[in-house]
């Protein structure tokens, strides 16, 4: 016992051994090519798609806020989980986290959301809220009035029959304003998002300069 002791003693005492010891130095720590920080502005103009927040897993991780300057995305960093999404789904290249959007481009992959409206027809009373509210229906009929009647065939959705009738649900954007509109909670709009691997074509009202 006492042998192994001094042998201990003896190894650590050894002038090699006190100098890793006291002078003991670690690689510096490299950040890897695939880490993704918090995502962060690259300087571009954001165009308000709220695609953004649409794509977050994360609730209350990101929201688009309008300053003085014109819209802007602002992170939550107690609630981002760093997962990029946000990152990849805009299509104005707002932000960027590690190698996401060199990777997009690199793959040629996109984010692409479509939006069904489910109405439900037992809580449903033909009210026309929905209709009246929503923006996209104000654009295509600025006459719609009240109780959601219109005869021009490029709306969402009318009122017809006493039902409200979907006629063009491709042109729904996501907004959910119908929803916050009904007073019967009677509709509701489920999104899709599907992922696809070649450029998808910006829509002009997102784009700077509308070209």
């Amino acid at each position: 016992m006492a042998a192994s002791v001094f042998w201990y003693l003896r190894e650590f005492a050894r002038f090699e051994w006190v100098q890793k010891f006291l002078f003991a130095k670690t690689a510096p720590l490299m950040t890897p090519a695939h880490f993704r920080g918090f995502p962060e502005p690259t300087g571009k103009p954001c165009m308000h798609a709220l695609y953004c927040m649409m794509v977050c897993p994360a609730p209350g991780a990101i929201e688009v806020i309008h300053r003085e300057d014109g819209w802007v995305p602002r992170i939550q960093k107690g609630h981002c989980i760093r997962c990029g999404l946000c990152v990849e789904a805009c299509p104005n290249g707002v932000l960027t986290s590690g190698r996401v959007l060199e990777t997009v481009g690199e793959q040629m992959t996109s984010l692409v959301f479509s939006f069904r409206i489910a109405i439900d027809r037992d809580r449903c009373m033909g009210c026309g809220n929905c209709c009246t509210a929503c923006p996209v229906n104000k654009i295509a009929d600025a006459q719609m009035g009240s109780g959601g009647h219109s005869s021009n065939d490029d709306v969402i959705m009318r009122v017809q029959g006493g039902d409200v009738q979907v006629l063009h649900e491709e042109k729904c954007t996501g907004c959910k304003t119908c929803e916050q509109s009904c007073p019967n909670d009677a509709i509701r709009i489920a999104r899709i998002l599907e992922a696809t691997q070649q450029p998808v074509p910006v829509p002009a009202e997102l784009t700077e300069d509308g070209q």
